[in-house]
């Protein structure tokens, strides 16, 4: 007996093919069956939205065999695991791509991420899956990198029926049930089911599709996002008590009409120094130095854009010259040898203008002061692996010490 009615959607073939996806993809089992079934007659295939429901059009399940249903299933529950629909939404606002066509650029090249290893191994692709080979890109890549490499043309005018949902690139549909509609996931069980299919897949290594690996490789150690925590940090450190606050005879103290024959100074604000130190060692590669320039920029931003407030100093095993931001250009990140930044901390102490904050911009291959000095520190960390070898400084047994409980860490990268 078959589940289909007239007209109706056939569930036990839909569902069958399901079980099909689960037994060649246990690890995505969690996930498969936490999505709810939508019936719906305005969706070319099968599509999601960001609440975990699936949207399944009954013609495209009674013309479609169960081994290629499995692989729908699988290739629909990816974009909601991968979150293409979060990472849509901030690539749209960090690029300025809106509307109905950036969009379908976005669903394009969310399916390249998933299509280029998803199929294979007891899981038949799906007739017209897109993937980067048709459009002349290479396989491997993530939704981000692909939006850079094409636009919309005739060699992508076979794509343009493509619709896998809000859950695929972020724009919601008028068939959408939205966040109030009944069977949607909140968002502590799209977590929950994220983390276990990740467990999964840790536990299958040898079995498991290299895009799904570093995909649950970030899910239990999800990326910072670095560029704003340490923006959050320079201004948590520039704006707190003390600094920047300093006596002041040039406007006298309220209080000295209490003290007759006497002048008080009164405590004033002026706009906070900032000093960075850039660990030049050999530690540190040449991207890093570029970066670490970078940086130096959205620390000026994060101070109100007085770059005139803000030094630079180059150090590896000694400190170089404080250079001002004003000329941020031509400062020579010079350097290559061993690493003490408590060179650098004690240059920027003795400059004329003594920073209210100190940001150290450094792999951690370093020995950090012994005491905590007389201003704000906000230290940001280039990534590093001890398995990759990459803490030998000549000493394959070197291990240096995490950087001091008074300053506020910050891992970039």
């Amino acid at each position: 007996m078959t589940g289909l009615t007239v007209g109706g959607l056939d569930r036990d073939k839909l569902f069958a093919a399901r079980l099909h996806a689960t037994r060649v993809r246990p690890y995505l089992a969690t996930a498969l069956f936490a999505l709810h079934v939508v019936e719906s007659r305005r969706v070319p295939t099968m599509a999601v939205d960001r609440h975990w429901r699936c949207y399944v059009s009954p013609a495209f399940v009674d013309r479609t065999p169960v081994e290629e249903l499995a692989g729908v299933w699988v290739h629909e529950v990816s974009h909601l695991l991968r979150d293409h629909h979060g990472r849509g939404d901030r690539v749209a606002r960090e690029r300025g791509l809106h509307g109905p066509g950036e969009r379908l650029r976005m669903n394009i090249a969310a399916d390249f991420e998933i299509n280029d290893d998803v199929f294979g191994d007891g899981l038949v692709r799906p007739e017209g899956a897109v993937d980067p080979a048709s459009v002349g890109l290479p396989e491997g890549r993530l939704m981000e990198d692909y939006l850079r490499r094409f636009g919309l043309g005739p060699h992508t005018a076979h794509m343009a029926w493509l619709d896998c949902g809000s859950g695929a690139d972020g724009r919601e549909r008028e068939w959408d049930l939205g966040p109030d509609g009944a069977h949607g996931l909140s968002e502590q069980e799209r977590d929950a089911v994220r983390f276990r299919v990740a467990q999964g897949i840790a536990g299958r290594p040898g079995s498991t599709p290299q895009g799904w690996k570093r995909w649950a490789e970030e899910a239990f150690h999800p990326p910072q996002p670095w560029r704003e925590l340490l923006g959050a940090a320079v201004r948590s450190a520039v704006s707190g008590s003390g600094a920047g606050e300093d006596y002041s005879y040039g406007r006298p103290s309220r209080r000295s009409a209490g003290v007759p024959g006497a002048v008080l100074p009164s405590l004033r604000r002026r706009p906070p120094r900032v000093c960075v130190v850039i660990d030049t060692s050999g530690s540190v590669s040449d991207a890093e130095l570029g970066s670490a320039l970078l940086e130096v920029a959205a620390i000026a931003r994060a101070v109100g854009g007085r770059r005139d407030l803000v030094t630079v100093v180059p150090c590896d095993a000694a400190a170089r010259i404080a250079h001002p931001l004003c000329s941020a250009e031509g400062i020579p990140l010079l350097g290559g040898g061993g690493t003490d930044l408590r060179t650098g901390f004690a240059k920027a102490l003795r400059s004329s203008a003594r920073p209210d904050v100190i940001v150290v911009l450094t792999d951690g291959q370093t020995r950090w002061p012994g005491s905590r000095p007389p201003c704000r520190t906000v230290v940001g960390l280039f990534p590093r692996s001890r398995s990759a070898g990459s803490w030998d400084e000549g000493d394959p047994d070197y291990v240096p010490d995490g950087p001091p409980a008074w300053a506020r860490v910050v891992a970039i990268g």
